[in-house]
């Protein structure tokens, strides 16, 4: 009878070893206090959840490729103009070609954004720029291409790809959660391959990974590579989600991607963090901006004459939002000293057995 409570405890104790503990813990105090505000009757709907899933897809996405590389110590900053540029490229090609095939222009976007990810990845890891720095001139060389290629908000795209983009399949399952799934398993399918324990080992201890044989040119740039694959699938869901393009409409998602990696447990330093991270943290954001919402909805109902504009509401949830980012990096801290203490402790038990079997 016993033997239930220590597997849960076990669990637990794994959990909270987890990366993704502080961001579960964040996810779920946001989300008590969404169903609070909003009533558990108003927030559990298909119709409320497939909203919230749908409108915020693509920030959920291009969180999952900026993982990727955050798992290496790098961060790209310039990962939403590349959003915007898949955006630009799929609207203006019918355009600017009449007659030519939208499918084909979504794939052309992908492919296009695939290559300046390696280009990224090539200019990071053989010319060894630093990847801030790459990342801050890739914006203004990607925002250059947007801007000649649209040069304002304008084009459409087919009815049935943002009807799609919006539908609930049997009335429960929403489209866009369908993209965030099948895009998790992509992860699942790379955690267990010989790449994710290589990105894991650079990430860690870049010069230990280079000693043992690692190629870190190549690691480097498959990543960003996948990460290409991630940013198009996302900059996909924001065609859908607006129904047009917009040149500069995803600038803000590269801070955002980071801030919800951190936010769901990943180290800036690299080498610690799950894709379960990502989805928390961008989860937080989601719900923590939708609270604010609300919370700013109700306030005129409760006092008489209240007002206030939408930087107002960017403060608090910004503000809370760098709460969380403080305890994030604090837990980060704690989490990783206590599994090392754990590791060595380990190895000083099996170190003492070895040693008595030899006597």
């Amino acid at each position: 009878m016993t033997l239930p409570i220590f597997s849960f405890n076990d669990r637990f104790h794994r959990l909270q070893r987890s990366p993704a503990f502080t961001g579960l813990i964040l996810f779920l105090i946001v989300m008590v206090i969404n169903v609070a505000i909003q009533g558990p009757f108003s927030f559990f709907t298909f119709r409320n959840l497939g909203l919230l899933v749908s409108k915020n897809a693509s920030l959920i996405l291009v969180t999952m490729g900026q993982l990727l590389l955050m798992l290496l110590g790098i961060i790209d900053i310039s990962i939403g103009v590349q959003m915007a540029f898949v955006s630009v490229v799929s609207v203006m090609l019918p355009i600017y070609i009449p007659g030519f095939p939208v499918p084909l222009a979504w794939l052309i976007a992908l492919v296009a954004v695939m290559i300046i990810a390696c280009v990224h990845g090539l200019i990071v890891s053989i010319l060894r720029i630093p990847p801030l720095l790459a990342s801050f001139c890739m914006v203004y060389i990607v925002r250059g291409f947007n801007l000649l290629i649209m040069p304002k908000p304008q084009g459409t795209i087919p009815e049935v790809i943002y009807m799609t983009y919006d539908l609930n399949l049997f009335g429960i399952l929403p489209v866009a959660l369908l993209i965030i799934i099948l895009a998790y398993f992509i992860w699942a399918f790379l955690k267990g391959t010989p790449l994710m324990k290589h990105v894991y080992a650079v990430g860690g201890n870049e010069r230990n990974a280079y000693a043992n044989g690692i190629n870190l040119v190549a690691t480097k740039v498959k990543i960003y590579l996948l990460e290409g694959v991630f940013i198009g699938i996302s900059g996909f869901c924001l065609t859908a989600m607006t129904g047009s393009g917009n040149p500069i409409m995803g600038e803000s998602y590269g801070l955002r991607s980071i801030a919800a990696c951190i936010l769901g447990g990943v180290s800036l330093a690299g080498g610690w963090g799950t894709m379960a991270c990502a989805i928390l943290g961008s989860g937080f954001l989601i719900l923590i901006q939708n609270t604010v919402f609300q919370i700013f909805s109700l306030l005129p109902r409760i006092i008489e004459g209240f007002t206030a504009t939408s930087y107002w509401q960017n403060l608090v949830s910004d503000s809370i939002i760098l709460i969380g980012l403080v305890a994030t990096v604090f837990t980060n801290k704690v989490q990783k000293d206590a599994l090392k203490e754990g590791i060595l402790k380990q190895i000083t038990v099996r170190q003492g057995g070895q040693d008595e079997s030899k006597r």
